[in-house]
């Protein structure tokens, strides 16, 4: 007949086997496998059948021998644990047809694989996109899967570690969990089966911070979960999203609100550290849903408690006024917001005498009106998104004892004296601030930071936009 079937024989247990696995092992003439596996299907062969068995790492002289059955006409089954195509027989066959030019009929029967067999185990683990990475480095080179790693974890990937350790691979995993905390919180649910589907079965379920590599061998696989992953009562599970956790939270929001907050509930899931503080995490992403700019992450100081601090002097606090530099700053802080908080905003920038007082001083329109401003409100939020030279001043009324600001937003742009800026404000320790370090900026940047501030209460449940 000259064909060769390759066999998914599943993890071990009888009961994963397909019906199409253990009928095409009825009806063959000759078996091939690794002596390992060979028992698990004696009891289905004819007692005239040939069986071939091999040891480890004899994959092509297994497959040999098949091929030489074959081509002298017999119906061979190469047997495969789990599934024969996952790190398996079944692309190997196919490699040494073409190269012997074989005109042998090739045919593949699917089998439950082992990281189908451990999910199962551990409740739900793999409800949504998923990888497979082998950590067998014997022919792929290590850079290539320290490569593979950093990509599932980054993408969020839950991911199933097969091949995680042996006696001269040890460290692998190590390294493999070291990448994943650098992208998942150490909270992330991982699980691991040892000897899936046979008698010595064995399932645990703990975090990634808690996950300790020693615990795991050779006849283990590992599943470690995404962000939305979860452990509850004693199953490790990932939604696919039919029941949210923030439905409830969605219900009764306008259509311009729950955009908003499904778009920083995307760019939560895209940030390479999620796991920040929740007056860093709300400025950051406000920051970045303004300007679509995930190099915020690496730009975006804030301080300890920054937002929670300022929205408290803005409220219980009674500071009632924030000074913009410029009037486009002014207009992005939202009306709803300023009106919810008796809020009031000012712009002194054309104001009567202003522009005449720097001229007289040879200063530049937006010192003299900064100068103007702590005149009146030296208490004030100081929000700055475009001008350095208004934030010096400030500084200079600062250190001279003058300016007593609630809080600033430094988020001046451009090229002339603006690190220098956003330099000289750091050194007020006293004053929680939001700094945006180096050129970037602009007014669109420091008036979403500021509109961050004045929904704080919101950031807990990730509500932004009631406002919008």
């Amino acid at each position: 007949m000259k064909k060769i079937t390759v066999i998914g024989i599943g993890p071990g247990s009888r009961g994963d086997m397909t019906a199409d696995a253990a009928d095409a092992l009825r009806s063959c003439d000759a078996v091939v496998g690794y002596n390992f596996y060979l028992p698990f299907v004696k009891d289905l062969l004819r007692p005239d059948v040939v069986v071939t068995g091999s040891g480890m790492r004899q994959e092509m002289a297994r497959v040999e021998a098949a091929f030489d059955l074959a081509e002298d006409g017999r119906d061979v089954c190469i047997i495969s644990s789990g599934d024969a195509g996952i790190y398996g027989m079944a692309p190997l066959v196919f490699e040494m047809k073409r190269k012997r030019g074989s005109d042998v009929e090739i045919m593949v029967i699917p089998g439950i694989s082992a990281f189908q067999k451990a999910a199962s185990l551990l409740g739900a683990p793999v409800g949504h996109d998923f990888c497979v990475i082998s950590l067998s480095d014997l022919m792929t080179p290590w850079s290539l899967i320290e490569r593979r790693i950093r990509a599932a974890a980054e993408a969020d990937f839950v991911t199933a570690v097969y091949n995680p350790k042996s006696v001269g691979r040890y460290w692998q995993l190590h390294r493999l969990r070291e990448l994943f905390l650098e992208s998942r919180s150490s909270d992330t649910p991982v699980g691991y089966v040892r000897q899936a589907g046979r008698d010595d079965e064995e399932t645990v379920i703990t975090t990634l911070g808690e996950f300790d590599p020693e615990m795991v061998d050779m006849f283990t696989v590992v599943l470690i979960g995404n962000s939305r992953s979860y452990e509850w009562a004693g199953s490790f599970v990932t939604p696919r999203g039919y029941y949210r956790d923030d439905e409830d939270d969605d219900a009764g929001v306008g259509k311009g609100q729950a955009i908003m907050m499904e778009s920083f509930r995307t760019i939560e899931r895209e940030l390479s550290n999620p796991c920040i503080p929740v007056d860093l995490k709300w400025a950051l992403l406000h920051a970045i849903h303004t300007t679509a700019d995930f190099d915020m992450e690496h730009i975006l100081r804030v301080d300890e408690d920054a937002l929670s601090a300022i929205y408290g002097s803005l409220t219980i606090g009674g500071v009632r006024t924030i000074v913009t530099d410029v009037t486009m700053a002014a207009s992005g802080i939202r009306k709803g917001a300023l009106s919810r908080l008796g809020i009031e905003v000012k712009c002194y920038l054309n104001e009567p005498g202003v522009a005449e007082e720097a001229e007289r001083l040879g200063i530049t329109r937006t010192q003299a009106a900064i100068r103007r401003a702590v005149e009146e409100h030296p208490e004030a939020l100081y929000v700055f998104g475009n001008a350095p030279t208004a934030l010096m001043e400030l500084c200079s009324l600062m250190r001279r004892g003058k300016a007593a600001p609630c809080g600033i937003v430094a988020a001046p742009v451009g090229f002339v004296h603006v690190c220098e800026s956003k330099h000289m404000v750091k050194t007020f320790a006293s004053v929680p601030k939001i700094i945006v370090e180096g050129r970037k900026g602009g007014s669109n940047l420091a008036a979403t930071l500021t509109n961050a501030i004045l929904c704080r209460p919101d950031a807990e449940q990730l509500r932004p936009g009631r406002d919008v």
